[in-house]
């Protein structure tokens, strides 16, 4: 939930600074992606990533967040989002993990998260990664001065339903740069006419998270993994888009 009610606007400065930090992002992220193989411990990966961020000299703002403890959130497959990183949790053969992430580069956050196989999936986890990830960027396309928020997500929940899959409902997206967690918030369901509508400046964490199962999800006992409730697998991916008036603006990208 968003701290303030208040939609902030940005400006073109602070959207040039929330690219040069989104870039560092996706850096750190995709270089993190690439030691995901089977026997590697979710916290290797989160320490490798804590690593890149000191030599970037840039802050992780999700380690302290809330009390989250770490940099990086490791969700494994039923997980479909905030998964604590552990030294005793090791990646399988088959699995899919996804990597949500966040740096803070001169004072202006941005948030960004991708799903990552494990050596070879199965064919209908390979569907999954990539309607989830097509979700994603038919839900960036909305994102345009003019339209509502709800846009964005009644586009989202139209593709994923329509590939049979579950898009969570309680997890959502967000505003974000001066905070993790802005307004206004970013379903990824819903009418077209839903929520406030979308102007020039705005920045927005979109995230769709979607289950091969049930939509419906629970938290563990840690109080911080969300889990399917039926326990079938999840992706999630995510972009801070900043609100141009020469349309979306991906911030989370190389």
């Amino acid at each position: 939930m968003s701290k303030n009610s208040t939609i902030s606007i940005k400006s073109p400065e602070e959207i040039r600074i929330l690219r040069e930090g989104g870039k560092i992002l996706y850096e750190i992220l995709h270089k993190t992606a690439e030691k995901v193989k089977p026997g590697v411990s979710t916290g290797e990966l989160n320490e490798y990533a804590e690593r890149l961020l000191a030599e970037r000299g840039v802050e992780g703002p999700f380690k302290g967040y809330h009390g989250f403890p770490s940099a990086l959130c490791t969700s494994v497959n039923e997980a479909c989002v905030h998964g604590i990183p552990s030294f005793e949790y090791f990646l399988k053969e088959g699995d899919l993990v996804g990597l949500d992430f966040g740096v803070k580069y001169q004072g202006l956050i941005t948030d960004s998260a991708i799903t990552v196989q494990v050596g070879q999936i199965s064919l209908e986890l390979q569907h999954l990664l990539k309607t989830t990830k097509q979700s994603l960027d038919v839900g960036i396309r909305q994102a345009v001065v003019g339209n509502h928020v709800g846009a964005i997500g009644s586009t989202i929940q139209k593709f994923v339903e329509r590939q049979g899959y579950g898009v969570v409902r309680e997890l959502i997206g967000h505003g974000v740069g001066y905070e993790v967690h802005e307004a206004p918030e970013v379903p990824n369901f819903g009418n077209k006419n839903d929520g406030p509508v979308l102007q020039e400046g705005m920045v927005i964490a979109i995230e769709p998270i979607v289950n091969v199962g049930d939509w419906r999800v629970k938290s563990l006992k840690d109080k911080w993994t969300m889990v399917s409730v039926d326990g079938s697998i999840s992706a999630h991916f995510e972009h801070s888009v900043a609100i141009t008036a020469d349309g979306p603006l991906v911030l989370t990208e190389e």
